[in-house]
């Protein structure tokens, strides 16, 4: 009997020990930071598909978005219809945040560009802030190689034309400004869509977010439910300052393919 008894307390004391880790491992991502791969080439050069950061949940403060999402269940979704953000700081425009889809609320991650009120346009490829155009300085050109990339597999668009396999893909690479000083690295592949658009006006409560790799981006430029549109202040979830890690290959376990030159690289 005793022996029983014995088993039976470490059998509760294993899932007591399992329930706390669960427990605090949740308020963690909840409350601090979130986990999240990079999972496309939208925001290259600055981040790279298989790069791995932590989101800085209370730099903002929290929403309904702030909560954990699990098979697509959010566990604060009841909270939606409330705008509002406890504790929340106001994001300056250049941070890399980490938001809610407004249609499919999927997990998204871009640079913001628009402020509530600002005028947004894009002439010839080049931004315009408020009527102003921001400043671009060439600054050489970003080369990649052409190949299957991340777990997805994803192929790179290039702007030298169509390459094989293991070739040299390159875009047009600029440094870009921002009117309150904030510089940033751009990608050009081609003229697109994009580079000329009608002008945005951000409204209230809402914010204007790009891709830094501009033409190969969905993001405010266009239109839900396919695109981003205007971001509500409720559905962002933090602000990315730093990739932790970076993996190249299509698993995590190929340390052959980690690029030991990402790792804890600050964000700008």
């Amino acid at each position: 009997m005793a022996d029983k008894s014995v088993k039976s307390g470490g059998i509760t004391e294993t899932f007591k020990t399992i329930f706390w880790a669960l427990f605090l491992a949740g308020i963690i991502r909840t409350i601090l930071f979130q986990p999240f791969w990079i999972p496309s080439g939208s925001m290259k050069s600055t981040l790279l598909i298989g790069d791995f950061l932590f989101v800085n949940k209370f730099t903002y403060g929290y929403s309904w978005a702030s909560c954990p999402t699990l098979r697509g269940f959010n566990f604060c979704g009841f909270a939606k219809d409330w705008d509002g953000r406890l504790f929340g700081g106001e994001p300056e425009r250049g941070d890399i945040i980490v938001f809610k889809h407004p249609a499919s609320e999927a997990d998204f991650i871009k640079r913001l560009i628009g402020l509530p009120g600002d005028k947004i346009q894009m002439i010839d490829g080049v931004l315009q802030i408020n009527g102003t155009a921001v400043e671009m300085v060439p600054d050489g050109n970003f080369v990649e190689t052409y190949d299957a990339q991340g777990p997805m597999g994803n192929l790179p668009a290039c702007g030298n034309g169509a390459v094989g396999l293991g070739a040299d893909c390159v875009k047009e690479q600029f440094v870009e400004t921002l009117p309150n000083g904030v510089s940033h690295l751009t990608l050009n592949i081609a003229d697109r869509s994009g580079d000329n658009t009608p002008v945005y006006t951000v409204p209230e409560g809402n914010y204007f977010f790009m891709g830094d790799n501009r033409d190969n981006s969905t993001d405010s430029r266009f239109r839900q439910p396919n695109g981003v549109g205007f971001v509500p202040a409720s559905y962002l979830i933090g602000r990315a300052d730093r990739v932790m890690f970076s993996s190249a290959g299509s698993s995590i376990l190929a340390f052959w393919t980690w690029r030991g030159d990402r790792f804890f690289k600050a964000l700008n």
